[in-house]
């Protein structure tokens, strides 16, 4: 592949040495789009006495995200055993907003195995190349990498177990999230036992049940010597490989998975160990100041969420949480029977669980920003989290008070990194000892408290100068590291929780079969480590070619992996080993003669000589030398026996230096259908019409019926078959030992006609380019419509005509297809142009890969006509009727917003003609943008991410006074089992709400607009939802108070309407199918 090395400019901060150990490189990179290289690298930089560059896919390395990577610039000349360590960021900078800069950050051991490292999901392509979007401005993009050297550690040599006592998880793409989570997990012991003990059979599968994939991990954990895979844990969750691929919140995780084994524990001896471990609970009060009123209510959780903006340390978060908030003025609170009243509202600890699990915000919706950010701010956590501190504080007055809730410290997982991505790690105790362990994917280090506690608190930090003489300005850097997650034990419970887990507590079951494949493992490690001694020895022979061709291959004679094989120690003499092969396969060995394998210059492979005397006195492992130029691990021979009418073998001929040996397979046009006949000497001299009886009496032939013989030479990278004349010899035919001759009977001239192929060259042509096509609708992308078999080499216009056959469309320009994502397995976001790919073959072709899917769609107008259009789908809400309708709005290109809304008064029923109409866009049932300038191009406009909807502006909304609030209203409902986790459904939409207006009022007006019936609404629940987290209205709360601004693009601040999804689940809709980066965490078994 040819790399273009690159000309953008680019530039080296803060490096006045040639050892400074930490730089920033700025890359500009002019005229991106244009670029038509796979890879581009940046120019070379120095860091550290290092040099290195910037390596981009600006097409995605086989995915659809740009692909970064921080590259040894100087590897190729490198001594050898080098290696280099380096911390480092990679950035894409927008230059529109500075603050939307994408950011990642990670660690590598460089080396001549790896000498580049980064990120090959780095951002979707759609967001790089959309202008708007602010990261290619006038076709330049601008990166920037921050590189920090260390000091190198021998990874290659290095056994955590050894060093540790304690082994890693091997990360499987992006499933550090996970493995960090893991490993604190199983560093609980009370917790690793409980899965121990959960019912599993000897019949389970672990790729099919969770329990027992989760105690295969934990026993493997606990015993084996090396990292363990969680390949099979991931497969029991349901996952495929695009889920390893995909890094998700380890909070979600946590959640979720906890919540399964819970369900899974249920009616075993191990019930309720969850609750056990991690529930605590807390008391919501609302206490009326001025009169004798207090309203309360029990609430349960799993883990704690606490504020880090803001907040010097836990304490300070805790302090936080228990706040009292003042109800009062315009606030009041409305308490039965007693009306208006001051009031204090907040919650109290009633109990805490034996394991506290912190959740420390560091991801947060920034709303002035209209985006997620990470808070990096430091924040500090002690070792030892006293929370009954300040007589008890954070206590409710039901609280236990002989239980003394003083914890120590047990993990702090780690992100590093930004928003958009990062890697994730652990430092844990297990035994709650002053010595940490980081447990970083693979690897398990030794580390100092230090390490685990303060440099894991965030903030920012000054570099050390490298004039201290000189009066220049500290160069400070944020720290894109810091703990995320906080996991303390209690004091009172440790004994408890961190207790003894041997084999005892390990099904015996299980034991075996860990044992076993213990044992295999170690039986392939030891064939490994004797792998030199052996020699694999495969032997084809007749039968062989018989039971392959025309089943399993079509071209050459054998598929080497379907044959006999024979491990043999290299010491043995040949002759012994055609003892072995009398004893295997009944031949005795005076009836064996055997031919090498030679793999010609063509790509085909052939028997070509048979072993001389000399050869087969050898021992095996110096035939092995001698005959294998291309030091294959494999020996490959043909067996050559002559069976008799009894099918007895038969003395062997003689050979001469005129014989050649020739295969043969016929083929059958009508039958379509090609087999192996069988081999015959020939004489170098003699010609094809000297063999036509014997060829005749092996097809079965009359001896009259005329023959035509055939070469196939080859077959890649195009098929290559020769018609062979009867009357010239064989030596001026170029025929050769090991060749292939097909033949059939010659067709007669009133029956060309009749067959698809009626000869030997055209059948096999069809057989090398032959490709079943699967046909799905575009509106129902995961079922097979129809199949069809096709030529790779079909022309477009022979595609199209094909399946407009098939579905009876007259005219084949109004099929429009779409090629199949191999990664995503949906799919791809944009369909195939007009005559834009020349054959099949290019339809299907997606990267390195070839699918065998494609999705078509009928147009109601020629696809020419259409692609000169810019095609938008809106769905139209009607303001008074419950209808909604979809309509394909198709206009110029330079069209505007306005003519789209135009367009779509004219297809609708309006209340009334005047109506204004307006654009949203809408994701996962949330409305995230109104389009409001009518002079806004729709070229700007991507409906593949977003449901483009329309509506009127209700009448209200145009009259807001200045105390009125327009807020986003949505559906959603929580799982009964994880009641944290909020899903939205249905539609969402605005509402006016009045500056005193209180629930109560505000009921009345939804159950007007969304036609509910009395009996279903009085189950309904009211909250104002803030990032995912519920707050429950009262009936007299006013509502306004919680919402601060009009904000159109507040999606995150809401009403939120709870009550169960009664409508039928739909599949997600094609675009949004598309974007699998939005998919929440989900364990399917």
């Amino acid at each position: 592949m040819e790399v273009v090395p690159a000309e953008p400019a680019a530039t080296v901060e803060n490096q006045p040495t040639e050892d400074t150990p930490i730089s920033r490189f700025t890359w500009t990179i002019d005229n991106l789009s244009r670029v038509n290289t796979k890879k581009l690298y940046s120019e070379t930089f120095v860091v550290g006495g290092y040099k290195w560059r910037v390596l981009i896919f600006p097409r995605g390395n086989n995915v659809e995200f740009l692909s970064m990577y921080l590259d040894v610039a100087d590897s190729a000349v490198l001594p050898y055993g080098w290696t280099r360590y380096a911390q480092f960021s990679l950035s894409v900078v927008n230059q529109i907003h500075n603050k939307f800069t994408i950011r990642k950050e990670t660690q590598h051991q460089f080396s001549a195995r790896e000498s580049d490292w980064g990120f090959t999901s780095f951002m979707p392509l759609s967001e790089l190349y959309n202008p708007s979007r602010g990261y290619l401005v006038n076709d330049t993009c601008v990166i920037e990498a921050e590189v920090a050297v260390c000091k190198v550690v021998d990874y290659w040599s290095y056994d955590s177990k050894k060093e540790t006592g304690y082994v890693g998880l091997k990360n499987q793409g992006a499933t550090c999230y996970m493995n960090s989570l893991l490993q604190t997990l199983y560093h609980i012991p009370y917790f690793r036992k409980a899965v121990y003990h959960m019912p599993t059979t000897e019949n389970d599968m672990p790729s099919g049940s969770i329990p027992l994939a989760l105690q295969s991990l934990f026993y493997k954990l606990q015993y084996n010597d090396s990292s363990v895979s969680t390949k099979e844990l991931t497969k029991s969750f349901g996952w495929d490989m695009h889920d390893s691929f995909m890094q998700h919140d380890v909070q979600e995780l946590n959640r979720v998975l906890s919540e399964k084994l819970e369900d899974k524990m249920k009616g075993t001896v191990v019930e309720g160990t969850i609750q056990q471990l991690f529930e605590g609970h807390h008391m919501n009060y609302i206490e009326c100041i001025n009169v004798d009123f207090k309203s309360t209510r029990k609430e349960s959780f799993y883990d704690l969420q606490l504020d880090v903006k803001g907040c010097q340390d836990v304490y300070a978060s805790f302090d936080k949480y228990v706040e009292v908030e003042r109800l009062e003025g315009d606030n009041k609170y409305h308490a039965e029977q007693h009306g208006l009243q001051d009031a204090k509202k907040g919650v109290l600890f009633i109990d805490f669980p034996p394991v506290l699990q912190l959740q420390l915000k560091r991801f947060e919706y920034d709303f002035m920003r209209d985006t997620m950010v990470k808070i990096n701010d430091r924040y500090e956590f002690p070792l030892q989290l006293d929370l009954d501190r300040d007589d008890g504080k954070y206590l409710s007055p039901d609280a236990d008070r002989n239980v003394r809730n003083l914890y120590t410290l047990h993990s702090v997982l780690v992100h590093s990194g930004g928003v958009h991505g990062g890697h994730y790690y652990a430092f844990i105790r297990p035994t709650l000892s002053d010595q940490w362990f980081k447990f970083d994917d693979e690897r398990v280090t030794k580390e100092d408290a230090k390490r685990a506690l303060e440099e894991q608190y965030g903030g920012e930090e000054e570099l050390p100068q490298t004039n201290p003489g000189l009066n220049n300005t500290p160069f400070k850097f944020t720290k894109y590291s810091n703990a995320y997650m906080l996991v303390y034990i209690r004091e009172s419970d440790k004994d408890k929780i961190i207790c003894n887990v041997d084999e005892k507590d390990i099904a015996e079951h299980l034991r075996i079969r860990l044992e076993k494949d213990r044992e295999e493992k170690e039986r392939r490690k030891k064939e490994k480590a004797e792998a030199h001694l052996y020699t694999i020895i495969k032997v084809a022979r007749d039968d062989d070619l018989t039971a392959q061709i025309g089943k399993d291959i079509y071209f050459d004679l054998v598929d080497h992996d379907k044959v006999p094989s024979f491990r043999i120690q290299k010491q043995m003499p040949f002759t012994q080993f055609k003892e072995e092969v009398a004893k295997e396969l009944g031949i005795p060995t005076q009836f064996q003669r055997f031919w090498l394998w030679a793999k010609r210059q063509n790509h085909t492979y052939r028997p070509n000589r048979p072993l001389t005397p000399q050869e087969e006195a050898l021992t095996v492992g110096q035939l092995k030398e001698a005959a294998n130029k291309a030091h294959n691990a494999e020996l490959k021979l043909f067996l050559e026996v002559e069976l008799g009418l009894d099918l007895k073998p038969l003395a062997l001929p003689d050979k001469t230096r005129d014989d050649i040996l020739l295969f043969f397979k016929l083929y059958d046009p009508e039958k379509e259908q090609l087999r192996y006949v069988g081999r015959l000497f020939v004489k170098a001299s003699g010609r094809p019409q000297d063999i036509l009886p014997k060829l005749r009496k092996m097809a079965g032939f009359l001896q009259d019926d005329d023959v035509e013989l055939y070469e196939e030479i080859k077959f890649e990278p195009n098929v290559m078959c020769e018609y062979i004349d009867n009357r010239i010899i064989f030596r001026s035919c170029q025929l050769e030992d090991g060749d292939i001759v097909c033949f059939q009977k010659s067709p007669k001239p009133d029956t060309a006609d009749q067959f698809r192929y009626p000869d030997v060259p055209s059948f096999l042509v069809y057989i090398r380019n032959r490709q079943v096509v699967h046909f799905r609708s575009l509106e129902k992308p995961k079922e097979d419509d129809f199949c069809l078999e096709m030529s790779k080499i079909f022309t477009y216009d022979e595609v199209v005509e094909k399946v407009a056959q098939q579905l009876g469309v007259d005219d084949p320009s109004k099929i429009r297809l779409t090629s199949h994502n191999c990664y995503s397995q949906q799919p791809k976001p944009q369909p195939i142009k007009y005559r834009g790919v020349e054959r099949l073959l290019d339809m299907l072709i997606h990267y390195n890969q070839t699918s065998d899917i494609l999705y078509y769609e009928v147009l109601d107008i020629p696809l020419p006509e259409l692609q000169a259009l810019k095609t938008l789908k809106v769905t139209y809400h009607h303001a008074t009727k419950d209808e909604v309708s979809v309509h394909s709005i198709r206009l110029p290109k330079n069209s505007t917003v306005g003519d789209v809304l135009s367009d779509i008064k004219s297809k609708v029923d309006l209340s009334h003609p005047d109506a204004e109409l307006r654009l949203l866009e809408v994701f996962y049932h949330k409305i995230y943008k109104v389009i409001f300038a009518p002079s806004e191009k729709i070229e700007n406009i991507n409906d593949q991410y977003w449901t483009l909807r329309a509506e009127e502006v209700p009448e209200e909304e145009k009259n807001l006074g200045p105390f009125d609030r327009l807020i986003h209203v949505y559906h959603f409902t929580k799982d009964t089992q994880n009641q944290t986790q909020v899903q939205n459904f249905g539609e969402p939409f605005f509402m006016v709400i009045r500056e005193d207006e209180t629930l109560s009022s505000i009921k009345e007006r939804l159950q007007k607009k969304l036609k509910v019936s009395d009996e279903d609404f009085s189950k309904w629940k009211f909250a104002y939802i803030s990032l995912g987290r519920p707050d429950y209205f009262e009936d007299s709360d006013t509502v306004a108070t919680r919402f601060q601004r009009n904000m159109y693009g507040a999606w995150e601040q809401y009403l939120g309407l709870e009550h169960p999804d009664t409508a039928p689940r739909k599949a997600h809709s094609a675009n949004q199918n598309r974007h699998s980066f939005e998919r929440p965490v989900k364990i399917y078994n």
